[in-house]
């Protein structure tokens, strides 16, 4: 019994480094992404630009985040002690309320980029 636990563990551990590897990797290139559009808009400034910008960041803040939660829910699957799930339990709810959080961000973003456009739009009117 004790060495299917331990296949189980070493499984669920080779699951969880690549799904968190892949959290964290989403967000670097979230975040070199969007270094490089803001060096453009620093170049060409657009106000429009600047909103899409922030709302492209924050779609990879958000998937990031979701990925380092399945991480954390995976670790606490196997975890072997009281501990160990008390930690990773106050992790998960602050990543989930980060992650609630920037999706209410992006779509408060979202309708003041949507509003702008339509006063930009029916100025020319």
């Amino acid at each position: 019994m004790r060495e299917i636990e331990a296949i189980l563990l070493q499984a669920a551990l080779w699951i969880q480094i690549p799904i968190e590897t892949a959290g964290v990797l989403i967000v670097a290139v979230g975040a070199f992404a969007s270094m490089f559009r803001l060096l453009r808009f620093r170049i060409v400034p657009d106000p429009e630009r600047f909103h899409r910008i922030r709302i492209f960041f924050a779609r990879y803040l958000v998937l990031g985040l979701e990925f380092q939660l399945a991480s954390d829910i995976i670790e606490t699957a196997v975890s072997p002690g009281w501990e160990q799930i008390g930690r990773l339990a106050a992790i998960a709810v602050i990543r989930t309320f980060l992650n609630f959080f920037l999706v209410r961000e992006m779509k408060d973003e979202e309708r003041e980029y949507e509003r702008e456009r339509a006063q930009h739009g029916n100025k020319g009117d």
